[in-house]
């Protein structure tokens, strides 16, 4: 692949600000989500080896406040930024019996696994639109990337999973996959 082939750069955002220990009822886990999407993100120490930093004039991101905080600490105030609700995360609904107090890993993995199945979508958008906003996310970037030679993106953990999925499937090639890890960053190209 030559240096001049498009790039598609997916980068997670960095750690929320927000405690996650304990026990939390069905309510105190659905507030954690509220306080979650609005929470600030840690200050970023190491900025990646990966990204092409003097290339990069534009970046997207989700209109999520972790996404913009960390686009602007990681690229600063001279880029410009793109905000986009078709980039923000998949949503979540905690479900379940108002009775007990959990770790909140249990409620959301149980939210979520029946989310992806489809029972538990009542008020959000379902799995299917979350992964058809996905591929017109993917399409969006692949579309900035071929002309003019670079995408970056600054979102979430599944929302870059399935646009990354969305771009294999369009003939894009992982190149580095910096996971789901906070700050991680997955390079694609052509």
């Amino acid at each position: 692949m030559s240096e001049n082939a498009p790039h598609i750069y997916l980068i997670r955002h960095a750690r929320p600000i927000i405690n996650r220990s304990g026990l939390f009822s069905k309510a105190a886990a659905a507030q954690y989500i509220q306080d979650y999407n609005v929470a600030e993100v840690e200050e970023i120490i190491e900025k990646s080896e990966h990204l092409p930093m003097d290339r990069i004039k534009k970046v997207f991101c989700s209109t999520l406040p972790r996404a913009k905080a960390t686009a602007k600490m990681l690229f600063g105030e001279g880029v410009e930024l793109i905000e986009d609700a078709t980039f923000r995360e998949f949503e979540n609904r905690i479900w379940g019996l108002p009775l007990g107090k959990f770790p909140l890993i249990w409620w959301q993995v149980t939210s979520r696994a029946l989310w992806l199945l489809g029972l538990n979508q009542k008020d959000i958008e379902s799995f299917k639109q979350a992964k058809a906003r996905a591929a017109q996310a993917a399409q969006h970037l692949a579309t900035e990337a071929e002309a003019h030679g670079l995408a970056v993106l600054v979102a979430h953990g599944f929302l870059n999973e399935f646009v990354k999925r969305a771009l294999r499937r369009q003939g894009w090639k992982v190149l580095r996959d910096g996971g789901r890890g906070y700050v991680g960053v997955t390079q694609l190209g052509k």
